[in-house]
């Protein structure tokens, strides 16, 4: 159903805009919510996608490991294919956030700036954000468009093979990534983001066995012509490539509003057709707990749609 405008009569405010019931709401347009988006719309289900711009998809430079790309291909451009791909079948997308979710008698209403929004099912494709290092916001995107800084060694560690190589981070989750990373090249440097590493006996037996340099923090982060340079109390050394490894933030604030049960760290928890214990309820992609990879969050989409168009078509049958 399309959207219906109200405007004042001297066009001196903004238009305010409500739209009619949707079968479904995607909340995030990332590669899970897409790929729902274009099931969903080829099921000739009314589907809007309400997306924030800030996929974590859109910021790789160039994926290697994406099937059906040998060159490569960028997270942008990907994004953009596949939001077109959505809209040409007939998918809605709508630039905003989604401020609250509630129930209703006929399934959910959901709040954006100046509209409403009435659904029968919601897929949640919110994501994570990586938590960064201290650097400039221009920095930091110079560095990632340099492949200075990384932020997914399953994603890109064959692109740094026999590199001189730092992880920044500790614990068990730095210490995890460091050994992940050892296997692609032999110069490898954790480094504590901040004050003493908090290693156990145990890990650091297994990065002394490792060959991996621990280096205690704090830490300041340099780029220049030659590389990405990490300077701590024990000196400054310049290194290829630097892998953050401080963990990530789950959006999931909106499965919560409903009820929704999360893992211990905010995951969303789903069966195997992408549902949560919310009826009407779906989550698919790294918002939910599992493997964060666009290959895998395409699955979870493509499964979720599925999941829904049957669930709906069970409590009312669709046109045929």
């Amino acid at each position: 159903m399309q959207p219906t405008d109200r405007q004042p009569n001297d066009g001196a405010v903004a238009v305010e805009r409500e739209y009619d019931s949707y079968d479904v709401l995607v909340v995030g347009g990332g590669p899970a919510g897409l790929t729902a988006a274009i099931y969903l719309a080829r099921f000739h289900l009314n589907a809007l996608v309400v997306d924030r711009g800030e996929s974590r998809a859109s910021l790789i430079p160039k994926t290697h490991n994406h099937a059906g790309f040998p060159d490569g291909i960028s997270g942008r451009q990907l994004i953009d294919r596949m939001r077109e791909q959505a809209v040409r079948h007939g998918a809605t997308v709508l630039h905003g956030e989604v401020r609250s979710l509630a129930r209703n008698e006929d399934g959910f209403v959901a709040k954006v700036p100046t509209r409403v929004i009435r659904c029968r099912a919601i897929l949640l494709a919110t994501g994570v954000s990586n938590r960064r290092p201290k650097l400039e916001q221009n920095v930091h995107e110079e560095a990632l468009q340099r492949g200075l800084l990384r932020y997914c060694p399953v994603c890109d560690g064959y692109e740094v093979t026999d590199q001189k190589v730092a992880v920044i981070g500790t614990g068990a989750r730095g210490y995890k990534e460091a050994q992940f990373l050892r296997s692609y090249t032999a110069d490898v440097t954790l480094i504590a983001p901040e004050g003493a590493h908090e290693l156990d006996e145990q890990q650091r037996h297994g990065l002394n066995d490792a060959e991996i340099a621990i280096v205690d923090g704090p830490s300041q982060i340099d780029i220049s012509d030659d590389g990405i340079h990490i300077t701590a109390p024990s000196g400054s050394e310049a290194f290829d490539t630097v892998y953050p490894a401080l963990g990530s933030r789950i959006h999931s604030e909106l499965a919560a509003q409903l009820g929704a049960q999360t893992s211990e760290d905010g995951c969303m928890l789903v069966d195997g057709h992408q549902r949560t214990d919310v009826t009407g309820l779906y989550a698919a992609g790294d918002v939910v707990l599992g493997l964060d990879q666009i290959s895998h969050a395409m699955g979870e989409g493509g499964v979720a749609a599925t999941s829904i168009r049957n669930d709906l078509d069970a409590l009312r049958p669709m046109r045929r």
